[in-house]
């Protein structure tokens, strides 16, 4: 270290890597003395003129201030406050354009001068050794002293530092070109400047203080020199004009031959370095109680007709300054806030100067041309070459494009100056630094934000932990605690105490008590299995007397239950009657009892027992829930006398078609037994065999095929045998035909019968031999439409509504042709039933009045030829196959 300050003391200098030489062009501002500015119209003072916080307003608008009074105290750490620059009245506190090259808007206090530029009142110090280190701290602090070379970090934090410092440095060299403020001020206060320098010394105690010069300022050299004479302790150095000799780090380099380590700042290394301007500010804080409102400024350029510097109260309007020493603009002119390097330019005039303003440039196109169009880079490394922090600046802007953050801070962007050496010798005019600017301000917003994320991420994890500690606490809260272990002596006791109670003898009243106690428990068990079950002799015979009492009930019951069958047809004609009526009655019907009529021979009489009949019928299937009767308790049989008239015949079948319709349109029939429901029609014999013929096998079939489930009904009850009268007429004929018919179609329409007997549906129809070819053809169609009649019908019972009817013969063909074409419907609705109920073996064997009187027909006929006889024969037998086939296959469906 000693032989470092003996070279440092012989002005010795360090190269630092890199550096430009630029015009300097400082002889236009520099050979005049500071200047004194008129006051202006108003002031624009910003709250924020230095690094870190904002201070606290404690004014207000249209308040009256003082020169030098504070507008504001910190509140923070590295904030410092802000003073009136002169005496008047605040105006206004809105937003400003900042000194910035954004101008983003900025919170200012507009003062409109009084003209007085009075006083506050003022502290001043003469002597300030004996202040102690914390009185001069405040002073520094409360004076708003902050840095003047450019970066503005406030003051009293660097003379309070925590680091040993060995060389303290004043950085005078002021290296960019047109700026002289700090040499006319060294020239004019260079006293004042050593004064300052003397104050920090007292403050910082380094071993050594360097002012660091440029060799192209001979007289602010000889007036340092000689203001500083009387102290050894501080050298005045002489350094080469190299731009950017005036960096912090790179004027560290040349007086003293120490490096910032990357990311680091020189108070790591034992040196701190401050500015002639602060220091002086600092001289007039301390010695005369003056904070900092006014600063020397640099106005020069080729649009100035008197460049110089001068003494501008902060806060000043650019404006001003430039009217001030006469501006003359030119078109597109630009006006530039610092040095050609290092400064940038203003957006507007009506911007106030700050703590950190050194100089306002105004150059016309030929001093400070327009940058060109950016080219692309040729890589002649020229950046690299000019750049004093030995950087790469061609990969920085490659990384700062592509938005590489990682590989920028790889590469310490932070640790470039933006000197603008890069873009200066840049063949391409790339504007390298305008890039760098951009990639600092993302990076730390970046930054800004993990840190936020970090925060959040700790304030989450701790919430969570809390949270399981509140939930572990809620679930332990009613856990037992487990007993605390016992001590050596605790367990001891135990031991001791056991033993002794082993060894204790027994007591002669102690056994005797034992012994009395389990003489006891034995006499009590002894009496409960005494104890006896208790006497149910009683309700054992009150249960016996009741189960007799109940059998004889059941006998008595049976016994009147018990019915003597009848013994002859009347009797059981008298029961079907009686039951007959009850049901009618049930059904609230108001219709007549059952009627046997005797034989008549008028045409009412017939009608009369015709309607009765009906009635009966629909009376007996209207009960829906009807009890199973016997087999020949309910046979009614009707014989009606044979009448003369046409008419009586057509009543007659008339009115059983509609018994037989109003019996099936009741949804719920009673169950009877098999052959309690078949019906034997006897016609008297016709003068013609064909349409009785076609009539009885038409019948017989329809009976047979179109009744699959019917219910299960008696064996001989409810047969009616009907003999009708001959008819001479073939119109009787006819119309008795189509009135079965129709019935028939509507008995098909029941969809629930139940299943009837085994030997109540076998029809067995004989025909009597036809003489006639037609009547055969006629009768063999008319089988076939009956049997698809009779599939498509519904289930009908067979034995209980099927009528043979032989209705009388007529004269002439029509009446054969009326009675097939009624067969043939009648056959088509019965063939219809796809769901025959299964029927047994010998429930197809019906024998119809009809084939008697066919018989009978055939015994008037005895001319009928063999060969005719024969035809007749061969049509009968296949309707009766037919039929039989048809029957079969619906029991087996």
């Amino acid at each position: 270290m000693e032989k470092l300050i003996a070279q440092i003391k012989q002005g010795k200098v360090w190269p630092f890597p890199g550096g430009i030489h630029p015009p300097g062009q400082k002889t236009i501002s520099n050979s005049q003395a500071i200047a004194r500015l008129p006051l202006p119209d108003k002031l624009v003072v910003p709250l924020k003129q230095h690094i870190g916080a904002n201070g606290q307003l404690i004014v207000e608008k249209g308040q009256q201030v003082l020169k030098g009074q504070a507008l504001t105290k910190p509140v923070a750490n590295w904030s410092v406050p802000i003073h009136a620059p002169t005496s008047g009245t605040i105006t206004d506190i809105c937003q400003m354009p900042s000194a910035h090259p954004s101008a983003l808007p900025e919170l200012c206090v507009i003062i409109e001068p009084d003209g007085q530029d009075s006083w506050c009142a003022l502290a001043p110090v003469t002597t300030p050794s004996q202040l102690s280190h914390e009185q001069l701290i405040d002073i520094i602090h409360d004076r708003g002293i902050a840095g003047m070379g450019g970066a503005g970090f406030p003051t009293y934090i660097k003379a309070d530092s925590r680091k040993a410092i060995e060389y303290f440095i004043v950085n005078a060299v002021e290296c960019e070109p047109y700026i002289t403020a700090d040499d006319v001020l060294m020239r004019e206060h260079a006293a004042g400047i050593i004064a300052g320098i003397e104050i920090m010394q007292q403050l910082l105690t380094p071993t050594l203080t360097i002012v660091g010069i440029e060799d192209n300022k001979p007289e602010a050299i000889a007036a340092m020199q000689a203001a500083a004479e009387y102290n050894d302790k501080i050298i005045i150095q002489t350094v080469p004009t190299v731009y950017p000799s005036g960096g912090e780090k790179q004027l560290i380099k040349l007086l003293t031959n120490k490096e910032v380590p990357s990311g680091g700042i020189p108070a790591d290394i034992g040196v701190l370095v401050q500015n002639v301007g602060t220091l002086f500010a600092v001289h007039q804080a301390v010695y005369e109680g003056k904070p900092l409102i006014e600063r020397v400024i640099t106005v020069t350029g080729n649009t100035i007709h008197n460049p110089g510097n001068v003494w501008a109260l902060l806060g000043t309007e650019i404006k001003h300054l430039l009217d001030c020493q006469g501006f003359s603009p030119v078109p597109q002119q630009r006006v530039v806030m610092g040095g050609p390097m290092m400064g940038f330019t203003l957006p507007t005039v009506r911007i106030g100067v700050v703590k950190t303003t050194n100089c306002i440039l105004a150059p016309d196109h030929d001093e400070l041309a327009e940058p060109g169009p950016e080219k692309a880079c040729i890589r002649c490394s020229a950046c690299a070459d000019a750049c004093p922090a030995s950087l790469l600046p061609q990969q920085l802007q490659w990384f700062a494009k592509s938005k590489e953050y990682d590989k920028l801070k790889e590469h310490n962007l932070f640790d470039c100056i933006e000197c603008g050496a890069c873009a200066y010798v840049c063949p391409s005019e790339i504007p390298l630094v305008q890039y760098y600017r951009v990639a600092k301000v993302e990076i730390k917003e970046q930054q800004a934000e993990q840190v936020k994320a970090e925060r959040a991420k700790e304030r989450f994890e701790l919430r969570k932990q809390r949270l399981e500690r509140e939930q572990e606490a809620r679930q332990n809260r009613h856990k037992r605690k487990p007993a605390a272990e016992k001590s050596a002596d605790e367990k001891q006791k135990i031991a001791d105490a056991l033993a002794r109670v082993k060894n204790k003898p027994a007591k002669d009243d102690d056994k005797s008590a034992v012994a009395a106690a389990i003489a006891r428990a034995k006499a009590k068990k002894q009496n409960q299995e005494a104890t006896l079950e208790p006497d149910n002799s009683d309700v054992a015979l009150e249960r016996a007397a009741r189960k007799e009492q109940a059998r004889k009930y059941k006998e008595q019951k049976s016994a009147s239950n018990t019915a003597a069958d009848p013994d002859d047809k009347k009797s059981a004609v008298a029961a079907a009657i009686a039951r007959a009526k009850a049901k009618k009655a049930a059904a609230s019907e108001d219709e007549s009892d059952n009627t046997t009529a005797t034989p008549t021979d008028d045409k009412k009489a017939a009608v009369a027992a015709a309607i009765a009949r009906a009635k009966a019928k629909k009376a007996a299937q209207a009960e829906p829930a009807a009890s199973v009767e016997n087999d020949n308790s309910e046979s009614e049989v009707a014989t009606a006398s044979p009448t003369d008239d046409k008419k009586a015949a057509v009543a007659a079948a008339i009115a059983r078609a509609k018994a037989k319709k109003a019996a099936q349109a009741e949804p719920a029939a009673s169950v009877e037994n098999d052959n309690s429901e078949s019906e034997v029609a006897t016609a008297s014999p016709a003068d013609d065999k064909k349409a009785a013929v076609t009539a009885a096998r038409a019948k017989a079939k329809k009976a047979a095929q179109a009744e699959p489930a019917a219910s299960v009904e008696n064996d001989n009850s409810k047969s009616e045998v009907a003999t009708a009268s001959p008819a001479d007429d073939k119109k009787a004929a006819v119309a008795a035909a189509i009135a079965r018919a129709k019935a028939k179609k509507a008995a098909k329409a029941e969809q629930a019968a139940s299943v009837e007997n085994d030997n109540s549906e076998s029809e067995i129809t004989t025909a009597s031999p036809a003489d006639d070819k037609k009547a055969a053809v006629a009768a063999a169609i008319a089988r076939a439409k009956a049997k698809k009649a009779a599939q498509a019908a519904s289930v009908e019972n067979d034995n209980s509504e099927s009528e043979v009817t032989t209705a009388s013969p007529a004269d002439d063909k029509k009446a054969a042709v009326a009675a097939a074409i009624a067969r043939a419907k009648a056959k088509k609705a019965a063939q219809a039933e796809q769901a025959a109920s299964e029927e047994n073996d010998d429930a197809e064997n019906e024998t119809s009045a009809t084939a008697i009187n066919e018989a009978e027909i055939a015994e008037d006929k005895p001319e009928q030829t063999a060969q005719d006889k024969k035809k007749a024969a061969v049509a009968a037998a296949i309707a009766r196959a037919k039929a039989k086939k048809l029957q079969q296959e619906g029991s087996d469906k």
